[in-house]
């Protein structure tokens, strides 16, 4: 089979020793795309490839907890407590010291603010976590602004001095990063939106890596709509191409990174719902058609779904083996009982530890494809789906 490569002048491209008049740069991106380029892991490419492997292991998966301050006020504030630092604090102490939560969680995503703050005796949250065998993680992005040019759509912000900030977290513990962005498919959307999505995650991804962290990559495709599955299907299937394109022009090493999509699910205000087996057919259709086999983990956000819905649909997606290994980052699907189940009150911290166990059990259960639903509680069942929602 020939090879083809770039003559120095960049005008020609070589084909089996000869040049070519007719691969010329409007041939340039399909081209590339087969011509294996550089990969530069960096002096932190082993540790890269195993934080990501110990992260993806079997019956374990991601808990999220990088809410802003202002989200998890909201948070707060549905059970009467106001945003403190001392009740976010207490809050994510109640999580990230729950005994046993190793066994069923292998990373916990933090917000800065939790990365640099301790428990009320003084031990760091990071140390807890790692004597748990849990690795710390760290939100890196700054959020979603308005796109200009395009369809009422955002865009994320964060990539001005990330370099910096990730060395600074490495330092402090993190050993993996997240950047969220999003697609709406009632806004289009539009090939702008898209192209700055993939983009921002490439770049981010490329930066991370260079830092020490492995990057979770999530262009997250909203469940606002009305629109059928198969939509979000052709929608899942265009966004991953263009994000794995960039991830590759940026040479991010694919062994070194996570994945955190959305489901493959009708919009929310679909008049038809999906079982989970659909869910898991066109979910992982897709996936097998845009994800390589390089990548360790594929960690699913639950986006809205009721915490029984997102446990059901990872269920049915592990009935058989899969590429990568398929789990959770679930934040609301997580921490919804917990919660209700604390209501800011000392003396409920252990049955709301108790209520976190149940729920990471029962996630770490479907990532084996072994979970059952019976016995559930009402509230696992409730949606939680808001429209526009933001972190």
């Amino acid at each position: 089979m020939a090879t083809a490569t770039l003559s120095a002048s960049a005008s020609q491209w070589v084909v089996g020793g000869r040049k070519s008049p007719d691969l010329r740069r409007s041939s340039l991106r399909t081209v590339m795309v087969r011509v294996a380029g550089p990969i530069r892991a960096g002096s932190y490419a082993d540790e890269l490839v195993q934080t990501a492997k110990s992260i993806a292991s079997p019956g374990r998966g991601i808990l999220a907890i990088d809410e802003s301050n202002a989200t998890c006020g909201k948070r707060l504030g549905s059970i009467g407590l106001d945003n403190t630092e001392e009740n976010r604090q207490a809050y994510r102490q109640l999580l990230l010291t729950t005994p046993g939560l190793g066994e069923y969680i292998s990373g916990a995503i933090l917000f800065e603010e939790t990365l640099y703050q301790a428990t009320t005796d003084g031990k760091k949250f990071v140390d807890c976590l790692r004597d748990g065998k849990i690795m710390p993680g760290i939100k890196v992005d700054k959020g979603l602004v308005p796109l200009p040019g395009s369809n009422n759509e955002s865009w994320c912000q964060g990539l001005d001095g990330l370099a910096s900030r990730c060395a600074e977290y490495y330092k402090q513990g993190a050993r993996f990063a997240k950047w969220r962005t999003v697609v709406s498919i009632p806004c289009g959307p539009s090939a702008l939106a898209v192209k700055e999505a993939a983009w921002g995650l490439a770049r981010y991804a490329a930066i991370s890596q260079d830092n020490g962290l492995v990057p979770i990559v999530e262009p997250e495709i909203l469940l606002d709509g009305d629109h059928p599955i198969e939509r979000t299907f052709d929608v899942a299937e265009k966004v991953w191409a263009e994000v794995f394109y960039y991830l590759a022009q940026n040479n991010v090493v694919f062994e070194g990174i996570l994945l955190k999509p959305s489901m493959v699910t009708p919009g929310a205000e679909h008049k038809e719902k999906a079982s989970p087996e659909t869910i898991a057919k066109y979910t992982l259709k897709m996936l097998k058609r845009r994800v390589p086999p390089a990548v360790p983990g594929i960690m699913f956000l639950s986006g809205g779904q009721s915490e029984m819905e997102a446990t059901l649909n990872l269920n049915a997606m592990n009935q058989a083996p899969n590429p990568w290994h398929v789990s959770f980052s679930y934040a609301r699907a997580l921490q919804n009982t917990v919660l209700k189940t604390w209501k800011g009150r000392p003396e409920n911290v252990e049955s709301a530890q108790k209520a976190l166990l149940v729920r990471a059990k029962a996630n770490s259960q479907a990532q084996l494809g072994r979970y059952s639903a019976e016995g559930e509680s009402e509230g696992a069942k409730s949606g939680m789906f808001q429209k526009g929602y933001t972190y």
